[in-house]
């Protein structure tokens, strides 16, 4: 926030979304992500800690706690995993591991977990890159870029309608064909969420030749929406949610399909388990939550609130106050 002549930033008491404070010159930055301040060439001081506002002004920085007392401050932390996995950029730190590294070490221990005899490792561009460069290392199996990617196609898991998630991934990827050819590939992702990229990207291996396709997924299936400021899809759609491992292999056309353990999750991170939120795999969610909650619910009052709203402006202006 920005108020007057100074520059507030809050981090809730779980640390469930990330916060960090950079330095550049004589100006202090905060930025969600350390890869917005090594972009400005600006410096990484520190992570703003859970149920941390930072106030910036003249001064300097100086720091307020939420009180011990408030029954927040009491709760453990619960860090988003799935930063690690898909949400951080992977030239960024979060909680004082890089990224790319962490997505790396999720690769390896998916080829630990679900070895494959194959000819090649083909990663779905993105996040798919560092986990399909671990489980290649691990694996010993060649890494092969065969798809194309279109930088300019947002990411489709966050399109409103499906057809609209499938153009974006056509648009998105294209095979080289020559690479995939009579091969046996490892098709690695970071995340399968509604499945929509997964399926799209086999069917292309598929009509551009090759022999095999066993999927590696970097994290456990998704079987519960987040609920704490991610746009996820409902419960309904979250495909590993309504089938089990062999009807989503069958969905996908895969010759294979191994999805990394939730411990060999957090073994990647080299972090505790206790510091995570992993509701997403889990359905333990750290805070309570009513059972009608859904990423839904405020959207009914936010359309009550606009016609009232509108009723209320034609009233006072019928009336001449406006």
């Amino acid at each position: 926030m920005l108020w007057e002549n100074r520059l507030i930033g809050a981090r809730d008491p779980f640390g469930f979304r990330p916060l960090c404070l950079g330095k550049l010159g004589d100006a202090w930055i905060l930025a969600s992500e350390s890869c917005a301040l090594a972009l400005l060439r600006a410096e990484f001081v520190r992570e703003i800690e859970p149920g941390e506002v930072v106030f910036v002004d003249a001064d300097g920085p100086r720091s307020l706690r939420i009180p011990p007392g408030r029954p927040e401050a009491a709760q453990s932390k619960a860090f988003c995993i799935f930063e690690f996995v898909y949400f951080g950029r992977p030239d960024s730190r979060f909680l004082g591991q890089n990224v790319a590294h962490v997505r790396t070490n999720l690769g390896r221990e998916l080829a630990r977990e679900h070895p494959a005899n194959a000819d090649i490792v083909v990663p779905v561009p993105g996040c798919g890159n560092w986990v399909a460069l671990g489980l290649s290392e691990e694996s010993g199996i060649p890494l092969e870029p065969a798809f194309l990617a279109n930088r300019y196609i947002g990411r489709a898991f966050l399109k409103p309608s499906q057809p609209a998630r499938d153009l974006a991934v056509r648009l998105k990827l294209n095979v080289v064909a020559d690479i995939v050819r009579g091969k046996r590939v490892v098709l690695a992702d970071d995340s399968i969420v509604r499945g929509t990229t997964s399926r799209v990207c086999i069917e292309a291996l598929r009509e551009a030749g090759a022999r095999e396709i066993h999927v590696r997924i970097g994290c456990p299936p998704h079987l519960w929406p987040c609920l704490y400021g991610i746009d996820f899809p409902t419960r309904k759609e979250l495909v590993a949610a309504n089938n089990s491992l062999s009807e989503i292999r069958e969905f996908l056309a895969a010759d294979s399909l191994g999805y990394l353990s939730l411990e060999g999750m957090i073994r990647a991170t080299v972090l505790p388990a206790s510091d995570f939120c992993t509701a997403c795999y889990t359905g333990k969610y750290p805070t309570p939550m009513p059972s009608e909650f859904n990423k839904s619910i405020m959207k009914p009052d936010r359309v009550h609130l606009r016609r009232e709203a509108f009723d209320l402006v034609r009233n006072k202006t019928q009336r001449g106050y406006l």
